[in-house]
């Protein structure tokens, strides 16, 4: 595929992170998930550098045990460099939601036992600037055979898992599933996605898709 404007980078961590990604899946995607958190796109401080949707590096290495070798890409922003687990920025989506599974859940493996994560996207989009781009800002041109790609790739996963709910972390990750997954017999919900540029998310993102969850039914006592 190529993409036109804004789009000037593109970073696929599924090349250049291959080595944390597989590893990722191979310790914590073996067997049925009943869940699957569906994220958007990667991030330029999370799955970009580790290979793992909503990567932030410390989470990835240390709660996830997760780490592995990372290549730089083809062509690369000079202000967004891919550093792999050496790099210090930290990204704060990630805190968010591996925090609240260590909190909830205290364990990967309690929490992997029956849920898994995953982004819609495998691609990360960056404008001349070096400003992130995500998918749903595309041109419409573009969007097509993306998004056609994604929606086949998500209902594979989707088989290959036995997910019976998939949960949106965000609009689009939700609005997306619920399009790919029509007639596929999976529920389908959204939560409030964990990104600082949300107002709501800042004010208390983990009680806010507590209760999101609990009104799905996907959430029992902690």
């Amino acid at each position: 595929m190529s993409f036109s404007r804004p789009v000037a980078y593109v970073y696929d961590p599924l090349a250049h992170a291959r080595d944390p990604h597989e590893r990722y899946l191979a310790r914590w995607g073996a067997g049925a998930k009943r869940v699957l958190f569906l994220g958007m796109n990667p991030g330029p401080f999370g799955m970009v550098q580790t290979g793992v949707p909503f990567g932030d590096v410390a989470s990835v290495r240390d709660f996830l045990g997760v780490e592995g070798r990372v290549s730089r890409p083809r062509r690369e922003h000079p202000l967004r460099p891919v550093l792999g687990f050496a790099c210090p920025r930290s990204e704060v989506s990630g805190q968010r939601l591996w925090g609240w599974v260590e909190r909830r859940f205290e364990s990967p493996a309690r929490f992997f036992r029956d849920h898994f994560v995953h982004n819609y996207c495998p691609l990360a989009f960056l404008e001349a600037g070096g400003r992130n781009l995500t998918p749903d800002r595309l041109c419409a041109a573009d969007q097509g055979p993306l998004f056609t790609a994604c929606d086949a790739a998500l209902t594979e996963v989707v088989q290959a898992l036995g997910s019976r709910h998939v949960v949106g972390v965000g609009a689009f990750a939700e609005r997306r599933a619920r399009y790919a997954l029509r007639g596929a017999g999976v529920t389908v919900c959204g939560i409030l996605h964990p990104s600082p540029a949300s107002p709501l998310a800042n004010r208390g993102w983990a009680p806010t898709i507590e209760r999101q969850l609990g009104e799905a039914g996907l959430l029992g006592p902690a």
